[in-house]
């Protein structure tokens, strides 16, 4: 990253593209993650109501929200909302209703079909972060779905399955795309819930289905983004999740120059621990980004 020279107000470093910059290039990251004994699947479920119905009917929910006004990226299938980026104070993914078709003690997997599934193969892709966007790591994903003729398997655990989020908060689902059945467009269910926190259920929607218009649990904030792969279609989603995540991920150095709370320019020069870092960004520093934690801020000597 060139070093500007002598920048007059450094502008405010989105932490989503600080940190997806850091993984991309193979760097460790500060994470906040709660140090609590996770829940596990079996306690999850018993937070959840689900309904024991027998048709493919599911409760509205959530009525109005479709008409929520958001922004619009141009892409393949034309012009659709797209997933808020990630930035300090954002707001969390809404939450939607569970639906009658949940069951709990799903397998452990991210893979919910081979090449064998009938129906496009689909790939979704992305990060759990809490409310100062900072990647949860062994955040719970809880999937399931309808298979690509509409129907949901209640006798085994077909397109159902749960994982967890890496050390970098991201995870992958690899799976077809739902088919469609009277009354609701396409969609895929999820429950995800970080480390000893609450469980938030929603749904995930793709861009350009015509019975997103007609579907009033349909919301825009939880389209997917989607681009075509090969035979089938890549999707990203980020879920932000209620989860406050104040200073942290990092101790106050022991000895050294560095300290929280200062405004630093690129150039500046700092000693942590012995080692003397270069500025290589302006930023004002905090608990949890000290010198070591984040080489997209500050390089070694």
């Amino acid at each position: 990253m060139p070093v500007p020279e002598e920048p007059p107000a450094p502008p405010a470093i989105s932490r989503k593209a600080l940190l997806k910059a850091a993984v991309a290039g193979g760097l460790a990251v500060p994470l906040l993650v709660d140090t609590g004994a996770f829940a596990n699947d079996a306690s999850a479920a018993d937070h959840a109501d689900h309904a024991d119905h027998a048709d493919h009917t599911e409760p509205a929910g959530n009525v109005g929200q479709a008409g929520h006004a958001e922004p619009v990226a141009t892409g393949p299938a034309g012009p659709r909302a797209i997933t808020p980026a990630c930035h300090d104070g954002d707001a969390p993914t809404i939450d939607q209703i569970e639906g009658p078709y949940f069951k709990p003690n799903s397998p452990q997997r991210t893979v919910l079909a081979g090449p064998g599934t009938p129906g496009t193969p689909l790939t979704v892709t992305g990060v759990v972060y809490g409310l100062s966007c900072l990647p949860i790591a062994a955040a719970l994903l809880d999937f399931w779905q309808a298979d690509d003729g509409g129907d949901y398997d209640m006798t085994g655990f077909t397109f159902r399955g749960h994982q967890y989020t890496d050390a970098n908060g991201n995870f992958t689902l690899t799976t077809i795309v739902p088919g469609l059945y009277p009354g609701r467009t396409k969609h895929i269910h999820v429950k995800v819930q970080a480390p000893n926190q609450p469980i938030l259920t929603t749904q995930l929607y793709f861009p350009g289905v015509p019975q997103n218009s007609t579907d009033t649990i349909f919301d825009a904030r939880l389209l997917m983004d989607v681009t075509p792969q090969g035979a089938g279609e890549a999707a990203a989603f980020d879920f932000v999740l209620n989860v406050p995540q104040g200073p942290g991920g990092g101790n106050p150095p022991p000895s050294g120059t560095w300290v929280a709370g200062h405004a630093y320019k690129a150039g500046d020069t700092v000693t942590y621990n012995g080692v003397t870092y270069v500025c290589l960004q302006g930023h004002t520093s905090q608990v949890g980004w000290e010198p070591p934690n984040v080489p997209s801020l500050w390089q070694s000597q």
